[in-house]
């Protein structure tokens, strides 16, 4: 009898899937609690919407990988897919990012707001007209900012460490360079809330603060996120899940460590070394 998953075609037809109808459910759901729980509603209800969404997400992805290491679902080809998807789903994070940088610059550059036809931004009584602003203390970025800068390239090195024993198929180094990058990926982020609760402003103090926390706080974030996913391929590191030629679950999440040291380093640079000349920092 002929084999009835028998195809002529390297590409996957996928099956029919709830997750996406759930998936939407709990967006739909956490987008009403989250509206209920700045109104002082309810939290449960943004409770319940987030876990749907997590439930959605770990279901999906075990079906993603159970397609990929059981079924053999994921040919050559659909692996060129799946990385144009990634790369793509990157670059809309650059987007994101693009977004808190120019509300950061133009705040730091048009202290005094902006002259239009319209009217005048009177950004000024905000700003004291230089930044930072007068009533801020920045931190100082040679102290808990470097140190975080050098965990983070430390992470980028180990995450790198790990990529290439992989293809060498040395699966002991694989697992000890995921292991270091993710202690350092949390060590990172200890080190940042530790920074958020001895910073001297906060987030609704003003302009500075809520620009500050916006670019800061999204891209820790993302090292949580981005932490996880190294979490999740540590796991299926040692279910023995990835080949030195079928890997694509944590060359993606490489790639994404990357992205999250690159984007620290624009942080770095501009939040927080460029914006403190000249100002009296926090020690």
């Amino acid at each position: 009898m002929a084999d009835t998953h028998a195809r002529g075609h390297s590409y996957h037809l996928v099956d029919p899937s709830p997750w996406p109808a759930v998936g939407a459910i709990g967006a739909l759901v956490t987008a009403f609690g989250l509206i209920f729980f700045m109104h002082d509603v309810t939290p449960w209800l943004l409770v319940i919407g987030v876990a749907i969404l997590a439930y959605t997400l770990i279901a999906w992805w075990r079906d993603v990988i159970d397609e990929g290491e059981v079924r053999g679902d994921h040919t050559p080809v659909v692996q060129i897919g799946l990385r144009y998807g990634m790369v793509l789903f990157i670059a809309s994070e650059v987007m994101f990012f693009v977004a808190w940088f120019w509300a950061f610059f133009d705040a730091a550059i048009y202290t005094g707001g902006v002259e239009n036809s319209m009217e005048m931004i009177g950004r000024a009584a905000y700003t004291g007209g230089q930044w930072p602003p007068t009533d801020v203390t920045p931190f100082n970025p040679w102290s808990l900012p470097f140190l975080n800068t050098i965990i983070l390239l430390t992470s980028g090195t180990t995450v790198t460490w790990a990529h290439h024993a992989l293809k060498a198929g040395d699966r002991r180094n694989f697992i000890l360079g995921l292991w270091l990058t993710i202690l350092l990926g949390v060590t990172f982020t200890g080190v940042q809330a530790y920074e958020y609760v001895h910073a001297s402003f906060t987030m609704d103090g003003g302009i500075y603060g809520s620009t500050f926390y916006m670019a800061t706080g999204f891209h820790g974030a993302h090292v949580i996120i981005g932490t996880i996913f190294l979490m999740v391929c540590l796991v299926r590191a040692y279910k023995g899940h990835f080949k030195p030629d079928h890997h694509f679950g944590f060359e993606a999440a490489a790639w994404y460590w990357h992205f999250v040291d690159v984007v620290w380093l624009f942080l770095f640079t501009f939040v927080y070394w460029w914006a403190s000349w000249g100002a009296t920092t926090l020690q």
